[in-house]
């Protein structure tokens, strides 16, 4: 619990828009990167294995594998150097922090795609109908 002067203080730093992602997640972190005068952005990809912290604090951990070898980057959510950062993927995870994946290799780093959750109802599905129901039909006809 933080103190309310705290959070005051702390209110203008925070970004507005931030993108839902969750740990499992395969993510585009795009940097921005000052050399001299120049700015580029630089696009850092991976699953998202850890969040913590909240408010300023908050930080995301994404890891990737790079020429065999596992890179792990720490990235504060609310920085000015984070242009953006897109979802690629939805991971299910039953997990909070997925550190298990620093032991595998290839293959068996990947997580099974989250489900969209949207059901359609049974009458009219696939038929391409409106959602109105048999008894409506026939009240609407015999008047």
């Amino acid at each position: 619990m933080t103190n309310k002067i705290i959070q005051t203080v702390e209110q203008p730093y925070l970004k507005k828009d931030i993108p839902q992602f969750e740990v499992g997640d395969t993510v585009d972190v795009a940097t921005r990167i000052i050399e001299g005068e120049k700015e580029r952005l630089q696009i850092f990809s991976g699953i998202v294995i850890m969040k913590k912290g909240s408010s300023v604090n908050e930080t995301f951990t994404v890891r990737r594998i790079v020429n065999n070898e596992g890179v792990e980057r720490i990235f504060p959510l609310h920085s000015p150097f984070i242009s953006r950062v897109t979802v690629k993927r939805s991971g299910e995870s039953r997990r909070a922090k997925l550190f298990y994946l620093r032991d595998r290799v290839g293959k068996a780093t990947r997580l099974t795609e989250k489900r969209k959750s949207g059901r359609k109802d049974e009458t009219t599905a696939g038929t391409g109908a409106p959602d109105t129901e048999p008894h409506e039909l026939a009240t609407s006809a015999a008047s």
